[in-house]
């Protein structure tokens, strides 16, 4: 096939640009990870990426080691105008086509249990200024109009049902849900998928969970496949047919502070080929994030009396 004849997600375009909340509710199963996988895989194949650091312990961010910043993404939920964006973006060492809106530990300021519709939306406020939502974006890192246009926004977020989770899940088009074959898996897998719908039902109508991703799984280990197939037959087809398997080639990069992808190993090729598939499904996803989306999740929020804070 012609160059030209490619599908759009096989040059490394959308048609728009598709913003991904990775979660879990359940800490220790390798959410980042996650997160880290997709952005190489996106990164690999010429997909331009910004990766949002929500959570306050900013283990992406370090793995990424961005340039230096006057701002992080607490300050943007303070303010998500388009001049403290600009502020709070910087290239990742990773390569040119990866951005990081970088995380710190001040954003736990961020995480009321009980949010105001207001606190709500402004991380989906503050990503429209770069989606074309609201006008022209804001220039980052002097690159030109067409530099700064992303094809994938993946959200990394803290392990709990708070403000910041919540507000991935106001600005973004899918979730992926991440878990570990323990025996708090199902617990963990129902809270996350609960979450989803209930912010698609009061918030955020275009949220869809794109799948369940099972990370860390041994294949020799006979607990481990009772658990991969208790999920799959509590949860069907949400949970995702590949999983990634449990290679110190994982650990061994991000201590390098390299994408999997670069790392040459079986094991490291093993892996990147489960988030080579995942970043196809999301590629192909429909509903994608659109200047429309925006306005009917900020129809959702008019609906209701204004609120403060």
């Amino acid at each position: 096939m012609e160059q030209g004849l490619l599908p759009d997600y096989a040059q490394g375009r959308l048609s728009c640009v598709q913003v991904i909340a990775v979660l879990s509710l359940k800490g220790g199963v390798g959410k980042t990870t996650v997160v880290l996988g997709l952005a190489g895989a996106a990164m690999q194949r010429g997909v331009r990426t910004l990766v949002v650091d929500l959570d306050p312990q900013a283990n992406a961010t370090v793995a990424l080691q961005p340039a230096e910043t006057s701002a992080t993404i607490a300050d943007v939920l303070d303010d998500p105008r388009r001049s403290v964006m600009r502020r709070a973006i910087a290239p990742s060492a990773w390569g040119d086509d990866l951005d990081v809106l970088v995380g710190a530990e001040s954003n736990e300021r961020h995480n009321h249990p009980e949010p105001t519709e207001k606190q709500l939306s402004r991380l989906d406020r503050a990503l429209s200024r770069l989606t074309g939502e609201e006008g022209a974006r804001a220039s980052i890192a002097g690159r030109t109009t067409e530099e700064e246009e992303y094809g994938l926004v993946i959200i990394d977020c803290p392990p709990s049902l708070s403000q910041l989770t919540r507000s991935a899940l106001v600005a973004a088009d899918r979730a992926v849900l991440v878990t570990d074959p323990t025996i708090f898996a199902v617990a963990g897998v129902q809270r996350a998928f609960e979450a989803v719908q209930n912010e698609r039902v009061q918030t955020n109508p275009h949220l869809q969970p794109l799948g369940v991703l099972i990370n860390r799984v041994r294949s020799r280990s006979a607990e481990h496949a009772f658990r991969v197939a208790e999920l799959r037959e509590l949860f069907g087809p949400l949970v995702l047919t590949s999983v990634i398997p449990d290679r110190s080639a994982i650990q061994q990069s991000q201590g390098a502070c390299v994408p999997i992808q670069q790392w040459d190993t079986p094991g490291a090729r093993e892996v990147s080929a489960v988030f080579n598939g995942l970043l196809g499904r999301i590629m192909r996803s429909t509903g994608r994030h659109s200047p429309m989306a925006g306005a009917a999740r900020r129809a959702v929020f008019r609906t209701d009396t204004p609120a403060t804070g």
